[in-house]
């Protein structure tokens, strides 16, 4: 996947946002798209082809690793992380919106007519609405991919070795996961800077509605 666009998001976004919106920023781009692209995808990436389980039965190693990995950390971190951008993608078409409405005007009405946004960037009016919802909207998101991580897997990590006994396994069969202690290293990391963000996302709210 291209990441590209999302970072000249993140980038264009970060002029209109407020000191506490800019860390924000850092940590999304920084500590946690270029990790996840860097290397959290790398160690995902043998997670099937090496999760092995201790028989030869045909569709017993498939069946196991459906059960135990419904979703794959990688996916679900990659559907959070244009979940939580996408907001502020709204942000900057309400100031396009803004700053196109007044080029209308300022054709019509020549240079001198009367501007109805002094500045089109300013959070004021409706763009403080957008801007506001946006931040609740990113903090529900991590929140509530926060709770499918634990959910799916259990206080966030994952066991050396799992035992399944699903059909067809003629048995309890054990199963090894590759790399589990590094996959547990990765996913606490993610979870912090999550809770990071979330807090910053609710600072900020809470920063916004004082000011005004």
């Amino acid at each position: 996947m291209n990441w590209g666009w999302f970072e000249g998001l993140l980038r264009a976004v970060n002029v209109y946002s407020t000191a506490f919106g800019r860390v924000w920023l850092t940590l999304v781009f920084i500590f946690r798209l270029l990790v996840y692209l860097v290397a959290a995808e790398k160690v995902w990436s043998d997670d099937q082809k090496d999760f092995d389980c201790n028989t030869l039965q045909p569709g017993c190693t498939n069946v196991c690793y459906d059960h135990f990995f419904p979703i794959s950390h990688i996916r679900l971190w990659a559907l959070q992380l244009i979940l939580v951008t996408c907001p502020s993608l709204l942000v900057l078409m309400h100031v396009a919106y803004r700053e196109a409405k007044e080029e209308r005007l300022r054709e019509i009405q020549g240079d001198n007519y009367r501007r109805i946004y002094p500045n089109p960037g300013k959070k004021r009016g409706g763009l403080w609405w957008t801007y506001l919802l946006s931040l609740i909207f990113k903090a529900s998101v991590d929140l509530v991919f926060l709770y499918i991580f634990f959910r799916l897997y259990k206080n966030y990590s994952l066991p050396r070795v799992v035992k399944c006994k699903l059909q067809p396994c003629p048995n309890i069969v054990d199963c090894f996961i590759s790399r589990p202690t590094e996959k547990n290293i990765f996913t606490l990391f993610m979870v912090v800077t999550t809770c990071v963000c979330v807090v910053l996302n609710l600072i900020e709210a809470t920063y916004l509605i004082g000011k005004r």
